[in-house]
């Protein structure tokens, strides 16, 4: 049976390590101003909260305002907006990375590789800000090289952040430019443990490029390839708000506004902090919720699969 360390005990451990323990207090310290001691702050969700009263002084209600924001008119428009967007990005964008970690991995000359690989992570490393202008200038009726372009068929310009039925396309598309490079990482570095006497096996048996692609690299990256499907279902609730937030006007508002930006225009702007904090409370619970199974999915997928 194992013996139970004493108090004196722990306190040598604690001051033989204390270098270590010096390093990591900055990132505690931090934890728990800027993402523990927050949360005691939720309990405005069961409040009719006065910014001057204070607790003491704002009336409690209860789940009023859960009920309030599950009835109002906002809720499925919200929801639906976030599932759709998330759901178009996991139907072409979560493929786009596999397919260039694919196509980079068959490209022969190393050079060129290492050149296209670099100019793909340029835009993860761009300031959100930055992009969205970059974006935005593109799409421009006006001055964009996108009406240039329609010019040059003989169609008229298009504005294409002005009409709701494009802000989709956009949102997803635009992500994938922003985050295929960074994202296909992943997928070149399972690349790399493929056993290479595979290919030589089956290049003997006369299997082309096509087929080895087939039956040989996809096969052997597809655990990853799981995993991180897996992982990226529990985010489905999740939206980049400073993306939406930048690309949102009053014309695109209809397909554009999600519970994050609900949140800041209720909150910041409107200073209702209850309903703020309550849909806020919501979408961090049901992200909980989702990240809890995608991480139990991935585990029994693992263990099944007999990886890590």
């Amino acid at each position: 049976m194992k013996k139970k360390r004493s108090w004196k005990q722990l306190k040598k451990d604690i001051y033989r390590a204390r270098a270590i323990y010096l390093m990591i207090l900055p990132v505690v310290v931090w934890f728990l101003l800027f993402q523990y001691w927050p949360m005691t702050w939720l309990s405005i969700s069961f409040f009719d909260y006065n910014l001057y009263l204070g607790f003491v002084g704002s009336k409690f209600v209860g789940f009023q305002n859960f009920i309030k924001f599950f009835t109002g008119m906002d809720f499925w428009r919200l929801m639906r907006n976030v599932l759709l967007l998330n759901f178009y990005a996991l139907l072409v964008g979560f493929p786009a990375p596999i397919i260039f970690a694919l196509f980079l991995n068959e490209m022969r000359s190393a050079k060129v590789k290492k050149v296209i690989q670099t100019v793909s992570f340029l835009p993860y490393f761009i300031s959100m800000v930055a992009f969205v202008s970059l974006v935005t200038e593109f799409l421009s009726p006006s001055t964009g090289l996108s009406a240039d372009i329609l010019k040059f068929f003989g169609k008229e310009p298009i504005y294409f952040l002005g009409d709701a039925k494009y802000f989709r396309t956009i949102m997803v598309f635009s992500g994938i430019w922003q985050t295929m490079g960074y994202n296909a990482i992943v997928y070149l570095s399972a690349l790399t443990a493929v056993d290479v006497n595979l290919y030589e096996a089956a290049m003997v048996d006369g299997a082309n490029r096509w087929n080895r692609l087939i039956h040989i690299t996809i096969p052997c990256i597809m655990p990853t390839i799981v995993v991180m499907f897996i992982l990226r279902i529990g985010s489905l609730i999740n939206a980049n708000f400073e993306k939406i937030y930048l690309f949102q006007n009053s014309a695109n508002l209809e397909v554009s506004e999600v519970i994050q930006t609900w949140v800041y225009k209720r909150g910041m702007v409107k200073y209702d902090y209850s309903m703020g904090t309550t849909a806020g409370l919501f979408n961090g619970i049901v992200a909980l919720i989702l990240v809890v199974m995608a991480n139990r999915l991935s585990k029994r997928y693992s263990d099944s699969a007999g990886i890590w």
